[in-house]
């Protein structure tokens, strides 16, 4: 008996699936720039975020490992001097089956990092604080707005360099 579209068969989409194998601090790095200065007057912070994101291909089929890379620095609002500088990169090593071809970019940069992000929040804050400032609890990042931005940047940068040529 063939598969009808009655039956479901034909339509059914693959079913998604997206294990963690495993996660680890690839490199980090915390300097407290206050402390060794020994920068005195008002202290309250600025604090500047920035996340890059990079996939990779393992040699494993359907395997796949997803860097958060973060760096933060937090300087003294009305001086501007440094006080503290963080940078972390968070490795996921992810097993991603039933995803398009087409679609593995956008689900590998936005899927595994949220999975990976309240553990890189809590290193964070656990590094600040043990540093000797008040715990940085980080706020939620918008991996969809951060994927967007980064296409649009690279599609005007091929814009601007075929212009050029």
């Amino acid at each position: 008996m063939a598969d009808t579209p009655e039956t479901g068969a034909e339509t059914a989409a693959p079913k998604v699936s997206n294990r963690v194998l495993a996660q680890y601090v690839r490199d980090m790095s915390f300097e407290n720039i206050l402390a060794q200065k020994g920068i005195t007057g008002d202290t309250q912070p600025e604090i500047k975020v920035q996340v890059n994101l990079d996939a990779r291909k393992r040699g494993v089929d359907g395997q796949f490992e997803v860097i958060t890379k973060l760096n933060v620095e937090s300087n003294a609002k009305k001086s501007g001097d440094p006080m503290f500088v963080i940078e972390l990169e968070y490795a996921g090593v992810f097993e991603v089956k039933g995803v398009p071809d087409e679609q593995m970019h956008p689900y590998l940069l936005v899927e595994c990092p949220r999975i990976t992000f309240p553990f890189v929040r809590r290193i964070v804050s656990d590094v600040t604080r043990d540093g000797g400032f008040p715990p940085l609890n980080l706020e939620t990042i918008d991996f969809v707005a951060l994927y967007r931005n980064e296409i649009s940047r690279r599609l005007e940068a091929e814009k601007a360099k075929a212009t050029e040529n």
